[in-house]
């Protein structure tokens, strides 16, 4: 029997939109041994992640854990858990995540109150604040930064209406935790989940999420005890049982409190991999960290437009850590990305829907929101729309970027 050759992934550079390069660290504490799910000093360290994440998002929220999947993963597990057949949820939708959150609530059987603006755009806070105040949903969710358009979402003032109307307010931070500010408590935000493959400087696997009281009280009335664990979960609540097993909060919260309720088998080296993540965060600082994310996005911005590129959408409301770029006419975007990763070992992204074939995004996050990462970028760029034929100006996109890193210092 012939044994199947051992992997051997290419060194690359990873400019896109997610996943970018982990931290050296991280993938160091991935490989750390196992241990078993009950041992204490595993369940030690589930208590550290928490400890350590409620720093990340900012907040005082005992409930801050990791939910086992990708950013995904959590975005489901927060919707599905609070939102029941027939309950009303308000949603901001301004690039391909905000219609996601919309297909999911369908799939809970809500019914979903769309407040749209333009791609390239964000949805005005005042149009949000009225959607929230007439509606009076069960539930207000909106992403924050949507790297299919690359624009972040304004929120100030949003939890204060969620509170006047009763509503619970989620927030899907996946693409900006950790790269931009995402304060769970000043915002006033009930839920606020994220994922470790993009600013955190980690894998996609799992993911980070902190929950306020109100929204646990809200999800342990829908609490149903696994039936091969009758007799020694506690009572059921009143309320409706949540539609999914694997995203159950519910149970997930009794496996990650003192009870330790078995819901499933964490993901060990994950864990440790996301534990990491938080740790390379906190000792940066997150002032520091979220400067290094801006001033490496305005050193891209500065490179491409130095270069004769266009930036896309609305740049008062980007997100620092990615960019789109408005592919040039009579360029080949798919060739252009071919060549980058073939001839260069980099790779940027492409965009979805509407702007498919329209832009390419480039993000600098996580270990790779450094100088010397977004100048090689723009250098292999530069060289690769020259060989397309494109005129451009020699080294001026290099030139640009350094000179934004230098004023950072």
């Amino acid at each position: 029997m012939t044994v199947p050759p051992p992997l051997a992934p290419p060194d690359r550079l990873l400019m896109g939109p997610g996943p970018v390069n982990a931290h050296p660290r991280v993938l160091q504490a991935m490989a750390l041994p196992l241990l078993g799910q009950f041992d204490p000093v595993f369940t030690g360290y589930m208590n550290a992640v928490m400890s350590a994440y409620r720093r990340v998002f900012e907040t005082d929220n005992h409930w801050t854990l990791l939910i086992d999947g990708t950013a995904r993963a959590a975005i489901e597990a927060a919707m599905i858990s609070v939102l029941e057949p027939g309950d009303r949820v308000v949603l901001a939708s301004c690039g391909r995540f905000g219609g996601l959150l919309a297909e999911i609530a369908e799939r809970c059987g809500a019914t979903p109150v769309v407040v749209e603006a333009p791609w390239g755009q964000v949805v005005p806070t005042a149009e949000l604040v009225a959607a929230v105040e007439t509606h009076r949903p069960r539930l207000f969710a909106c992403v924050h930064g949507d790297t299919s358009t690359t624009m972040a979402q304004p929120l100030d003032g949003v939890g204060e209406a969620c509170r006047r109307a009763g509503s619970l307010f989620y927030v899907d931070a996946t693409a900006t935790v950790a790269g931009m500010a995402t304060p769970a408590d000043a915002w006033g935000a009930d839920i606020v989940s994220g994922g470790l493959q993009k600013c955190l400087g980690g894998p996609s696997g799992i993911a980070p999420i902190t929950l306020s009281d109100g929204a646990v009280e809200h999800i342990l009335s829908r609490r149903h005890v696994e039936r091969g664990l009758a007799g020694t979960g506690g009572p059921a609540g009143p309320g409706a049982r949540i539609a999914s097993n694997y995203f159950d909060l519910a149970m997930i919260l009794d496996y990650w409190s003192d009870k330790r309720l078995n819901h499933h088998t964490e993901c060990t080296s994950l864990l440790y991999g996301a534990y990491e993540c938080a740790r390379v965060v906190l000792e940066e600082g997150l002032q520091a960290r979220f400067a290094r994310h801006a001033a490496a996005g305005a050193a891209v911005v500065a490179g491409v437009e130095a270069m004769g590129l266009t930036v896309y959408g609305d740049k008062a409301h980007k997100m620092t850590n990615v960019t789109g770029v408005l592919i040039p006419e009579g360029i080949d975007g798919e060739a252009v990305r071919k060549t980058m990763l073939d001839g260069h070992s980099i790779e940027i992204g492409s965009s979805f829907g509407p702007l498919h074939g329209r832009i390419w995004r480039i993000g600098a996050m996580g270990y790779n929101a450094t100088e010397a990462a977004v100048v090689r970028t723009l250098g292999a760029l530069e060289t690769v729309l020259r060989g397309q034929g494109l005129a451009l100006p020699h080294g001026a996109g290099v030139d640009a970027a350094r000179a934004v890193f230098e004023a950072a210092l």
